[in-house]
């Protein structure tokens, strides 16, 4: 999992509520079995059109958000059915946050283990980020992992996350990642139950 510290970027805005995990990755994408090529399949429905040519109109495909690495999402971002390939094809896309006022626990869950910050912001943020897009779409935003903050033109606001997944993310590990960092300890106390 790659290491998060900091990360300042634009802003993709999707002003969508209730976006379930079969419109981030349709099911048809889920027979894959590894991250590969996974981004390429993000938001497909809305992204392309039937004959596989882009929509102009989806935000995904406007040059002005090419690379950046933050999705402002409307409320209840990935309710629906449980499925790891969602967060997949976010980090596959090059996206390492998610920005909304709550995310269903699975998929927060799944995005956790993958190296995909949810940050949790309350309405009056959430409706400031999405003005301030919409003002200026090149305008950045930080988020800060150490402080638990995310900062941008005319704010800052703090965002929760539990004590082990920020270790993890901040140490670049996974949870098999950080069990293996203690694996000294756990070889001496083997030696010792001997």
């Amino acid at each position: 999992m790659p290491q998060f510290t900091t990360l300042t970027s634009r802003l993709v805005p999707l002003p969508v509520d209730n976006i379930d995990t079969d419109q981030i990755i349709p099911a048809r994408y889920l027979k894959a079995t590894d991250k590969n090529g996974m981004g390429e399949a993000l938001f497909a429905d809305w992204r392309y059109h039937p004959d596989g040519s882009p929509r102009p109109e989806f935000v995904l495909n406007d040059a002005r958000y090419r690379g950046a690495q933050i999705l402002l999402a409307g409320d209840n971002f990935g309710c629906g059915s449980s499925r790891e390939h969602a967060p997949w094809a976010l980090t596959g896309y090059g996206f390492r946050a998610v920005v909304s006022t709550s995310f269903a626990d699975i998929f927060r869950n799944n995005a956790l283990k993958n190296g995909l910050l949810p940050v949790i912001v309350d309405a009056q943020t959430h409706a400031s980020l999405f003005a301030l897009v919409a003002e200026t779409p090149t305008a950045e935003v930080t988020i800060d992992l150490a402080s638990r903050t995310l900062s941008y033109p005319g704010g800052s606001v703090t965002f929760p996350i539990d004590p082990f997944n920020k270790t993890c993310f901040l140490n670049g590990v996974d949870e098999l990642g950080y069990l293996l960092g203690f694996e000294k300890e756990i070889a001496a106390y083997e030696t010792a139950q001997r």
